[in-house]
């Protein structure tokens, strides 16, 4: 198989990003930070008879965009949100409804070491299983525990690490050796487009109140 060169790549993505752009009046952006290429792979299967997703560098992104607003304005609104490492999901149908297809693609995923917490961890009060000989390491991350048939056990809930504090190397080796991964990786939303208009995901989330 001949791989095509950089020139006819670059070329051949503005006409599928613009076409698609084109025939689909709908698309989320959406932050892949975290996501890895298998992931990735399993969300574009399971989006496949729904929405088609899209990945690009930002530059090839904005300048598909502008050379395309002479037929379509609009999406000048859309320039401003191509920023950080972000994607396209593009859709026909209910938005609500894909975004749900997106949310159960997350997986839980381990805490690294340097990484930014998307959420606050807690450990509960509990038995760890783990020897004695581990009883220092808890008490270097001034976690209270005491030994209990001949395990450690940790006495109180614990807030071990806080949102958007980095992850340290010894709170990623203590929640490995509990086996918690608190996190969850997938696509984020980040904004919606829908025939022109720019909003946030929150919208989504506004039910239209019948006739009483």
């Amino acid at each position: 198989m001949v791989r095509e060169d950089k020139t006819t790549w670059k070329s051949n993505y503005f006409l599928r990003l613009v076409q698609l752009l084109d025939e689909f009046p709908k698309c989320f952006i959406v932050g892949v930070d975290n996501v890895g290429s298998k992931q990735m792979q399993t969300i574009r299967v399971s989006l496949r008879k729904h929405a088609v997703l899209l990945m690009g560098k930002n530059t090839m992104i904005r300048k598909a965009i502008r050379g395309h607003l002479d037929n379509n304005p609009a999406l000048e609104k859309l320039l401003p949100h191509i920023k950080g490492n972000v994607g396209f999901v593009f859709t026909k149908e209910d938005l609500t409804d894909v975004r749900e297809k997106i949310i159960e693609n997350k997986v839980k995923a381990p805490a690294r070491a340097g990484a930014l917490a998307p959420l606050d961890v807690m450990i509960p009060a509990q038995n760890t299983g783990l020897g004695p000989e581990k009883t220092s390491f808890f008490q270097a991350l001034q976690i209270p525990t005491k030994i209990s048939k001949g395990t450690i056990e940790i006495l109180n809930e614990i807030h071990l690490i806080k949102k958007d504090d980095r992850v340290g190397a010894s709170e990623a080796t203590l929640l490995n050796m509990l086996n918690i991964s608190p996190f969850s990786y997938g696509l984020k939303i980040l904004q919606v487009y829908d025939s022109g208009t720019v909003f946030s995901p929150d919208i989504l989330d506004i039910t239209p109140r019948g006739p009483s």
